[in-house]
């Protein structure tokens, strides 16, 4: 029985991202993370797969910068790391990147559940998770807060979803799909001896033809990436007592129909 967790590199957040001369999108020097949402999913691929009896797999879409997360991923626990990546591969579309990631996550043996972090920072989506749910034909579980029971020898899973309304649990037949909120635990930091195993791994690459697919046809296409306009701004300090000043703020704010 296995367990997939997808993940990702971002820039860190304190980065300054720009586009670069050339058209393309840098961040310069700076760091890239585990996609903050990922740590949660990660963290829950740990402790289903070992209440389960199973194992752990890691898998991000994408070219080398994901290596990081991967093997951040082997250093909190997980017990194997994978990256697909391809020339005719663009994994920032989400139908390519769920067409990639389904066709994976068939090639891993006896597959029960894969577990998505709520979205992806960098692209400000989660669409691509609940395609890789209708690519594979499975039951899409989101805002999943807490994994109540499951029972693989059944088949079923029962979880806790949280909306902004409240709260809902729901009880389906596996294999499931899952987007975890940061509810749902407390992410483990890797151990010192994690961290040197994982930094000796060598990661597998998976390519399209190694998944017996091909890329689907792009339904968007990028012509430019352009930095944001300059914007002025000007700051005032408002003097005077609490009252004073409340008066004078509220005032300009309805001056500028902010109000």
């Amino acid at each position: 029985m296995s367990i997939i967790v997808f993940t990702r590199s971002t820039p860190d957040t304190a980065a300054k991202v720009e586009v670069d001369g050339s058209g393309n999108v840098t961040w310069g020097d700076a760091a890239t993370v585990v996609n903050p949402w990922d740590e949660y999913a990660l963290e829950e691929g740990i402790v289903q797969a070992k209440n389960g009896g199973g194992k752990a797999s890691v898998i991000a879409i994408g070219g080398e910068m994901h290596n990081d997360a991967l093997k951040h991923s082997l250093a909190m626990g997980l017990d194997q790391a994978i990256r697909v990546e391809d020339d005719a591969l663009d994994a920032s579309d989400a139908l390519a990147y769920a067409t990639a990631a389904s066709a994976a996550v068939k090639k891993v043996d006896d597959a029960k559940l894969v577990i998505f972090g709520k979205e992806s920072i960098d692209v400000g989506t989660d669409q691509h998770a609940y395609m890789t749910a209708r690519k594979l034909g499975w039951t899409m579980l989101s805002y999943v807060s807490q994994i109540i029971e499951v029972d693989y020898e059944a088949g079923t899973i029962k979880v806790e979803k949280m909306y902004e309304q409240g709260k809902q649990v729901v009880t389906s037949q596996l294999p499931a799909v899952i987007t975890v909120m940061k509810e749902i635990n407390e992410p483990r930091y890797p151990s010192f001896i994690g961290i040197r195993k994982a930094s000796k791994a060598q990661i597998p690459v998976w390519s399209l033809a190694d998944l017996g697919i091909s890329a689907p046809t792009a339904k968007t296409q990028t012509l430019a990436f352009n930095n944001l306009p300059a914007r002025e701004v000007k700051t005032e300090m408002i003097e005077g007592e609490p009252e004073e000043q409340a008066r004078i703020l509220v005032d300009k704010l309805l001056e500028e129909k902010v109000l």
